[in-house]
């Protein structure tokens, strides 16, 4: 991956994390933000400690990084992004994870063509459980 390709200081990663969308799946998850001034993406991959040692963690890193740039064609240009590596991640076989962060991208609406998954905040009623009918009684819970 090109380095000019990369995110690399601290107050990029917070501007995104603070001003950027996010979306996840079970492996991972994608933080973006538009930058209309760069004329390509740009990634940073974060792989917290808690997934393991320094080895692995950059084994993770650098099979995200082969993906994205084998795949680099097909993400929206002038986009920051970061893909934080999740535990689950660690025993997909190349393909799957391959896999797993197009999904991912493609559900963001990162990749040309595709558009974002639309989420629709579930209603809640007093109580902040499913809303009630104006005739229903109020619950009882019985205690043994």
């Amino acid at each position: 991956m090109q380095r000019k390709l990369r995110l690399r200081n601290r107050e990029d990663f917070s501007r995104i994390y603070r001003q950027g969308r996010s979306f996840a799946n079970s492996q991972f998850v994608v933080y973006w933000r538009k930058r209309p001034e760069t004329e390509r993406f740009r990634l940073g991959i974060s792989a917290s400690s808690k997934l393991g040692g320094a080895v692995v963690r950059n084994r993770m890193r650098r099979m995200v990084k082969e993906i994205v740039r084998l795949n680099a064609h097909k993400l929206n240009d002038e986009t920051d992004l970061i893909l934080i590596v999740r535990k689950p991640a660690l025993s997909l076989p190349y393909i799957e994870m391959e896999k797993s962060v197009l999904h991912v991208l493609r559900k963001a609406g990162l990749l040309k063509g595709s558009s974002p998954a639309v989420r629709t905040p579930a209603k809640k009623g007093p109580g902040g459980g499913a809303p009630r009918s104006k005739n229903a009684s109020p619950r009882a819970f019985l205690c043994l």
